[in-house]
């Protein structure tokens, strides 16, 4: 049985204080999460050794960063190594967000260099594919994302391969009240699926794929329940600590 995952992105929001206060909140709630269900916050780069301090040795709610270098050390002024993530410890990173992708101009080749890195220092990725608007209306939308994958994860060999969570975000239905409908979402999930099973066999059967467009506790049922939908990277709904557990607590 594939992993059930429910990750929070909290973006560039909440105070050290609110971060704290929110993870509170969490646990708090862990009680009515459904066995075999694992959660995962991802606060901003200043708030993990605090939000660390809290969750303890604890797997679950387990600890993610946003982002790090493609580098492991050395002079690259307001970078985070994966090593310095691992060290807080973090046990995941998000790679290859829409938002990295648009705003910093990540490039497939840098990401792998990323994703690299994470692996060489225990991190696993949630990899981050997915279309823009312009893309998903010229169906190109499949082969955005075969791209993504083939630039990026056909670089992996099996043993680190099989770490990777990945993440098909929707561009155009993230922040924009948009929510790609549940039969768009397994297309492309299953989609995404056959595409690594060309390179990765087997191991694909068993690889989690989060959606991550605008999820939220009024779609997260309908969204779970289709097969290939492993669960979600959350990003506005995670800043509520009722909305994230409700959309966690989903899975049928």
């Amino acid at each position: 049985m594939r992993e059930k995952i429910v990750a929070g992105n909290w973006k560039m929001n909440t105070t050290i204080r609110e971060g704290k206060e929110l993870t509170e909140n969490i646990l708090r709630g862990m009680a009515n999460v459904p066995a075999g269900v694992t959660l995962i916050v991802a606060p901003p780069f200043t708030h993990l050794s605090t939000i660390s301090g809290i969750i303890g040795n604890t797997k679950n709610p387990g600890l993610s960063a946003q982002n790090c270098a493609a580098r492991d050390k050395g002079a690259f002024t307001g970078e985070v190594s994966a090593a310095m993530l691992a060290s807080v410890p973090c046990q995941y990173v998000i790679l290859g967000h829409s938002e990295r992708r648009e705003y910093y101009g990540e490039t497939n080749e840098i990401l792998l260099e990323k994703i690299q890195q994470a692996l060489a220092n225990g991190l696993r990725p949630i990899f981050c594919v997915g279309e823009v608007l312009e893309e998903r209306e010229s169906e190109m939308h499949f082969q955005v994302v075969s791209s993504q994958i083939r630039e990026v994860l056909f670089n992996l060999d099996p043993d680190d391969f099989k770490k990777v969570i990945v993440a098909y975000e929707p561009v155009w239905a993230i922040g924009t009240g948009k929510t790609a409908t549940s039969e768009q979402a397994q297309e492309m999930h299953a989609f995404i699926r056959s595409f690594l099973a060309e390179s990765f066999g087997d191991l694909a059967k068993s690889t989690p794929i989060l959606y991550g467009g605008s999820c939220k506790p009024s779609n997260a049922a309908e969204l779970f329940a289709r097969p290939d939908v492993d669960g979600g990277l959350i990003g506005g709904a995670s800043l509520k600590a009722d909305d994230f557990l409700a959309i966690a607590g989903s899975f049928a």
